[in-house]
């Protein structure tokens, strides 16, 4: 049986998808335990990071088809089914730290949307991506295509939703898909270098930033009071405090 664990490594946890004998695909129960690892991850404050990864080499084949006579059985499974898959995506994409994904190996279907929900995906340059409703007749649903045109445009999104290909690494990086490819096996490597940087850092400054970025990305042409309010805030915040020390200490900040 298949399950979503998390791992921690200090300050940075794992969030990783197991089921080898699928090659990783979500089954119900894991798009569920995807979305409970989220909310606890998002009332965690000693993790400063997240690294999203599949277990065996392999990031995610997307959903179990296995279950799809069950979740699939009429319209009631169908709305039930479609929104766990949306929470656990909305959960994740909403956890206030830096989120990265790190990709090997196939990451079709559900397995991008996990990966679009991400903050940023590095990947193996032998990964290999694609989603493929049209391929069985299926549909994508609107908050999956919206997570894909704001990634890659409306364009390319219609392309890959079109035609169900395979995109390969290279063409994934130069459409925005992917924002760093290396070697394969790598991809965990460079994640944790990335975010053990990250836990440095000021975990406040990273939270702002990720909160400014998604409301400007929902439209947002201007701070409204509460994001004002926040801003102003984290003048007034130890971090700051401890930042500005340190510069004219010519030391590392020791951020809390």
């Amino acid at each position: 049986m298949g399950e979503v664990k998390v791992v921690r490594e200090g300050a940075v946890a794992h969030v990783v998808i197991d089921q080898q004998g699928r090659r990783n695909a979500m089954s119900e129960a894991m798009w569920q335990g995807l979305a409970d690892a989220a909310h606890a991850l998002s009332e965690d404050s000693g993790v400063r990071a997240v690294i999203v990864r599949g277990a065996g080499g392999t990031f995610c084949a997307g959903a179990d088809m296995s279950e799809f006579e069950t979740v699939y059985r009429d319209r009631a499974t169908t709305a039930a089914y479609s929104h766990i898959v949306s929470l656990a995506q909305r959960a994740l994409a909403a956890v206030p730290i830096p989120v990265i994904a790190a990709v090997e190996g196939n990451c079709f279907g559900g397995g991008c949307g996990i990966a679009l929900a991400a903050d940023l995906r590095f990947a193996a340059n032998d990964a290999r991506f694609a989603i493929t409703p049209a391929r069985i007749g299926a549909a994508y649903s609107f908050a999956d295509t919206k997570q894909l045109v704001d990634v890659v445009g409306p364009a390319r999104a219609k392309d890959i939703l079109f035609s169900g290909r395979v995109v390969e690494a290279s063409e994934a990086l130069s459409i925005g898909l992917v924002d760093r490819l290396v070697a394969p096996g790598a991809s965990l490597a460079a994640a944790r270098d990335y975010v053990e940087h990250l836990a440095t850092l000021s975990a406040n400054s990273m939270r702002f930033t990720k909160a400014t970025i998604e409301s400007i990305r929902k439209g947002a042409t201007g701070a409204d009071q509460a994001m004002e309010e926040a801003f102003l805030d984290t003048f007034a915040a130890e971090d700051f405090r401890e930042g500005y020390a340190a510069f004219l200490d010519k030391r590392k900040p020791q951020f809390s």
